[in-house]
């Protein structure tokens, strides 16, 4: 029987992460472990952080490496942590013209081939929640575990509520002060994705599936996406919303670690 976790305590967490000497590290902008590297006709920019097992992150939408920051310190120590800027967000480039979740997830899995990595473990938040996903449908023999937090399947009322889509909507047809690079990113949250329950019973690995209990995505939604993948566990986190890993990151960190980890398993 599938077991649902629900967590009611919480940590503190610095948001700022400093070095032995006492130095800042600034995610996403730290040339000491950045690196670009060409897929798909792109550059991708990502950061590398300690050693171990190759643990992908994957942002949200708008975002970059940075969101991860508090949860890049603790992985590096126990994993060979590789946080990416997706296509046309942080430093990784991109076009205004063209972008999906699929063309993301390409990029990904090629970026996974490129760096000849034998297997992953992907952490996705939002987003990036949704292209850890995808990868694991499109390069299953690569993703060796999911995790995730705040993604969705489908773009319509069932998942996230009817006033959050006439807001992205009005965003991209009435803000005349957005960037072409904003409206696309918003655009494609309107009509994607479009990943079919019955598609989700073919992922083959191990995932993790988590949302705060006032997320931006629906309840239910997270509840099907949970019972559609085989042998899935879940994680709702109390008094959190669609950025848990930013508000509690030590408890988040925790209960990925684990799962990665395969600790208190069931």
């Amino acid at each position: 029987m599938k077991r649902v976790v629900i967590f009611s305590f919480f940590f503190l967490w610095m948001h700022v992460a400093v070095t032995a000497t006492g130095q800042h590290i600034q995610y996403g902008n730290n040339q000491a472990a950045g690196h670009y590297i060409p897929v798909n006709g792109i550059k991708l920019y990502y950061e590398e952080y300690g050693k171990g097992i190759p643990l992908l992150m994957l942002h949200g939408n708008g975002g970059d490496i940075s969101a991860f920051k508090g949860q890049i310190p603790f992985f590096s120590k126990h994993f060979r942590v590789i946080a990416i800027d997706s296509r046309l967000q942080g430093k990784s480039g991109g076009s205004s013209d063209t972008l999906s979740y699929n063309m993301m997830a390409e990029d990904f899995c090629a970026f996974v081939n490129t760096l000849k990595l034998d297997s992953v473990y992907v952490l996705g938040w939002s987003d990036g929640g949704i292209n850890a996903i995808l990868m694991a449908l499109k390069c299953s023999t690569k993703v060796k575990k999911i995790a995730f937090t705040g993604a969705n399947t489908l773009p319509d009322s069932t998942a996230i509520s009817a006033a959050d889509i006439q807001s992205m909507k009005d965003f991209v047809e009435n803000n005349k002060t957005a960037t072409a690079r904003e409206k696309t990113l918003t655009r494609m949250m309107i009509n994607e994705p479009v990943i079919p329950f019955s598609t989700l019973g073919t992922i083959s690995c191990p995932a993790l599936v988590m949302a705060g209990d006032h997320d931006i995505i629906k309840a239910e939604h997270t509840l099907k996406i949970y019972q559609s993948i085989p042998g899935a566990k879940l994680c709702i986190f109390p008094d959190s919303n669609h950025g848990v890993c930013q508000q509690h990151p030590a408890l988040f960190n925790k209960i990925v670690f684990e799962f990665f980890m395969n600790i208190n398993a069931r």
